[in-house]
């Protein structure tokens, strides 16, 4: 097996989404985010957001084309702990976002509190943190989600 040169390191991760409504789309972001766009025209906003070296930009569909929000499956943040996952349900509840599942923990695959929702153009995000092990020591015998508000 051979060896390759390695990538440069990071400095920034740049992504452009097409939304279906530039303002409805921005006005998310900006909550999610909790920071306005560095820059915001008719076409697009773009966020650059620094704790996550981060440059999103968003695009208004100007083709009117179908939106795949199949193949980008979904696009995931990693927060501290369980009490951020849940600050970031109220604070998605209060923009108006559609809630995909509720904030819970989850035991099979990678263990983790986690909660799902959906952008105004239908992208699937995942708020998660994962577990302490002292968090995995409390996993139930069944496996089965425990979630963290009644």
């Amino acid at each position: 097996m051979t060896s390759s040169p390695a990538f440069p390191a990071a400095h920034e991760f740049h992504m452009s989404l097409r939304v279906a409504d530039l303002a409805r789309s921005t006005a998310f972001y900006t909550a999610f985010f909790g920071l306005p766009p560095k820059d915001h025209t008719a076409r697009y906003s773009t966020f650059i957001v620094p704790h996550l070296h981060l440059n999103l930009v968003l695009l208004v569909n100007d083709r009117g084309e179908a939106l795949d929000t199949y193949s980008l499956y979904h696009l995931g943040l990693g927060v501290a702990g369980k009490a951020e996952v849940i600050a970031a349900y109220h604070a998605a509840v209060a923009a108006g976002a559609e809630i995909v599942k509720p904030p819970r923990t989850t035991w099979r695959g990678t263990p983790l509190h986690e909660l799902w929702l959906r952008d105004p153009s239908g992208y699937l995000l995942e708020v998660y943190a994962r577990l302490t092990d002292a968090e995995l020591a409390q996993m139930p015998a069944d496996q089965e989600p425990v979630f963290l508000l009644d």
